[in-house]
């Protein structure tokens, strides 16, 4: 049993039903918004939903658990997550049922087709390396030293979910981890003033994965992952909240104490009149509508913000691979 849940009000106002999914949002999260883009075909179920059989294998899986990170020590403060490796574990169960369904020939053809999110690392910084300000790992590294420490066990991951079949992978990075509502309550932020420590963190991380990411693509010989610069697609938002539509970016919809900051999202936290005036739902996570601008971005953007391509070039590449595929 998790201490990290948002199934319970009022996360979930916004999402159809208005019943809380999960889903650290006030409505749809960023795997949602993705699949509504790529496969409009809704959100997948997560992996141990008993519903999760027959056909509806075919829509995909959510492996997901929230406050995980890339190291098997982040988020034990939650008392039970699921590790990386017990998700990628989940992902090699999930091929096992799809190889049960229709043979094993076609199980790995819809993984291959799949297209993969995976987003990790913040966490590694928020709830590892300055969790408390004389935390283990601190005492142990270097902030420099520990970035590249998580970077060389993300990668041990990011080619696990190759090994297993894997052949499009959309990583995306930290964001401006210092901006966010938890940590300028942490900091004691005067003035709304990113923290200087987090804020360097993501700067530090940011690049390094970006640059695992094209190492990765070169020694495999295709473009099989595509890095996402959420940490720029979020500062903008964060600096220039106005050109967006919010009215702050520095106060969290719901939550307590300094800009909301504190503590969890709950029924007897302070909750915003209307969602769309705030970029973050709560202490740590954006707003549906932040999100919806991010993706819409990440479906056409430049290489300074997703690299190699884009989504929408993902989508036309991997549409002309599989007609190809139907005539051979």
């Amino acid at each position: 049993m998790t201490t990290a849940r948002a199934d319970s009000p009022p996360n979930g106002i916004d999402y159809p039903h208005q019943q809380p999914t999960g889903r650290f949002s006030n409505g749809l999260n960023f795997p949602d918004l993705i699949g509504t883009y790529i496969c409009r075909c809704g959100s997948p179920l997560p992996f141990l939903n008993p519903d999760l059989k027959g056909k509806k294998l075919l829509a995909g899986a959510n492996f997901a658990s929230a406050g995980i990170g890339v190291l098997n020590d982040t988020g034990f403060q939650f008392v039970t997550v699921l590790k990386m490796y017990e998700q990628l574990g989940m992902f090699l169960e999930y091929k096992h049922r799809l190889a049960a369904l229709m043979g094993p020939a076609k199980a790995q053809e819809v993984v291959s087709n799949a297209v993969i999110l995976i987003t990790c690392g913040g966490n590694d910084f928020v709830n590892n390396y300055f969790l408390t300000p004389v935390a283990p790992r601190r005492e142990q590294y270097t902030l420099p030293d520990f970035c590249g420490y998580v970077m060389s066990e993300y990668k041990k991951h990011l080619l696990a979910l190759y090994g297993l079949g894997a052949r499009r992978i959309v990583v995306t990075g930290t964001g401006p981890l210092g901006c966010i509502p938890a940590e300028l309550a942490f900091y004691g932020s005067m003035n709304g003033e990113c923290a200087d420590e987090p804020q360097e963190a993501a700067k530090m991380f940011n690049p390094k994965l970006f640059d695992l990411v094209d190492e990765l693509n070169r020694d495999i010989g295709e473009d099989v992952f595509i890095s996402a610069n959420a940490f720029s697609l979020k500062m903008d938002m964060i600096e220039k909240p106005e050109q967006y539509g919010f009215k702050t970016s520095k106060v969290a919809c719901c939550g307590q104490g300094m800009y909301n900051g504190l503590g969890m999202c709950t029924e007897m936290s302070n909750l915003c009149s209307n969602r769309d005036e705030y970029v973050f739902w709560d202490p740590y996570h954006p707003t549906e509508k932040a999100l919806r601008i991010m993706v819409k971005k990440l479906m056409d953007a430049s290489t300074d913000h997703i690299r190699p391509m884009n989504l929408s070039t993902m989508m036309a590449v991997d549409a002309v691979a599989g007609a190809d595929r139907a005539i051979n």
